[in-house]
């Protein structure tokens, strides 16, 4: 996706290097790595199609990371 100009980027950083990783130790990961929103939702959960620059979201299973993607 093309960064659009005078919206903030997403930080360099690989989205799968999260799954595997406990919820807090990846939470605190991303906020470390700059993301400005770290959301953990439960597989299977309904979100909006909205991108949100700076947003990671992550899908949590038994307080594991399970899958990571970025918006």
């Amino acid at each position: 996706m093309a960064t659009l100009p005078g919206l903030p980027a997403d930080p360099d950083d690989d989205p799968d290097a999260y799954v595997g990783l406990p919820t807090d130790e990846a939470t605190a990961r991303a906020l470390a790595q700059g993301w400005t929103d770290v959301r953990t939702l439960p597989p299977g959960a309904i979100v909006t199609m909205e991108y949100r620059a700076g947003r990671l979201n992550l899908e949590v299973e038994h307080g594991t990371v399970r899958r990571c993607w970025k918006g």
